[in-house]
């Protein structure tokens, strides 16, 4: 594995003041999760990593805003403000923000990245606006308006250009709907503090939970019933997405396969987790995570 400086070198990112925005972000992308992150590192070619931190920094830093920005926020502290400057620097192609200027940078170098980042801000009001969902049909609109643009923010700088579109279209699409989906479960208790529900109330009702119960924590049949029927679709959706690999170009194969195990790792980890994950977020062992990315590092070797 290249050194961080090495790795922005052989990306052509020689600007210090670039060079130290690509840093801070690496930062803060590492810490969102760890194991996802190392296998970015190990199985990534350098050419490509410091562009998919500044992809995925600037989907985090939105979706925090949007998650984050509260109703009496100064002016300049909302995610309109950071909407209007986002379409700014599209616009002229300059920032003085940390966060645009990579990403700017990148687009340069991947400029397929411009309409995943556009769709992105287009269905950005479906997850400022969302407190829950009436039932599935809700929860599908809310994936295809934010979820998958926000997917494809990375999935364009891997995507092989000659793939099957439909295929393609298909694929991500089947990713993004569970891994959004075990998200919602994992982050129950975090987003009902919020007031937040990520799963359908047409399905609470169908397994006889209400919100309080979930919010009381209640271990009881119908609440886990609810959680294996919302985790199952959500593994189900993962497995179809398994074809993921063989879309990307070779040198991200390795990367794309890892990624998508752990994902699984998640949704079992979530699984085993029964009704805790009502009181705290489920995750795949360390030791479980670092075996998924220690084999498809050695067959990237092979």
């Amino acid at each position: 594995m290249h050194t961080w400086n090495r790795t922005l070198t052989v990306s052509g990112i020689n600007s210090p003041e670039l060079r130290r925005d690509y840093t801070t972000q690496r930062a803060l992308v590492a810490g969102y999760r760890r194991q996802t992150y190392l296998a970015v590192r190990l199985l990534l070619p350098p050419t490509v990593v410091p562009h998919v931190v500044a992809a995925v920094a600037f989907m985090h830093h939105t979706d925090t805003l949007l998650d984050t920005t509260p109703a009496d926020a100064a002016e300049g502290d909302t995610y309109d403000a950071w909407e209007a400057e986002v379409r700014d620097a599209l616009a002229t192609g300059e920032s003085g923000h940390p966060v645009l200027r990579p990403l700017l940078h990148t687009l340069t170098a991947h400029p397929r990245l411009r309409s995943p980042v556009e769709q992105f801000l287009a269905g950005a009001p479906f997850d400022r606006d969302f407190t829950g969902f009436a039932d599935e049909a809700e929860y599908q609109r809310y994936v295809d308006a934010y979820s998958l643009p926000a997917f494809m923010l990375l999935a364009s700088l891997l995507l092989a250009p000659d793939v099957d579109q439909g295929e393609t279209e298909r694929a991500c699409r089947s990713f993004i709907d569970g891994s959004q989906r075990l998200d919602f479960v994992c982050d129950l208790a975090e987003d009902l503090r919020d007031g937040r529900l990520g799963l359908p109330e047409q399905t609470l009702k169908g397994h006889g939970v209400s919100r309080q119960d979930l919010e009381q924590g209640n271990d009881t049949p119908g609440v886990r019933a609810l959680l294996r029927e919302m985790l199952g679709l959500a593994r189900r959706d993962l497995l179809a997405s398994r074809v993921l690999p063989d879309l990307v170009a070779p040198p991200y194969r390795a990367f794309t396969r890892a990624f998508v195990t752990l994902e699984v790792l998640m949704a079992d980890a979530a699984t085993a987790e029964g009704t805790g994950v009502l009181r705290a977020p489920a995750s795949p062992s360390p030791p479980a995570a670092l075996r998924v990315v220690a084999r498809a590092y050695v067959r990237r070797g092979r």
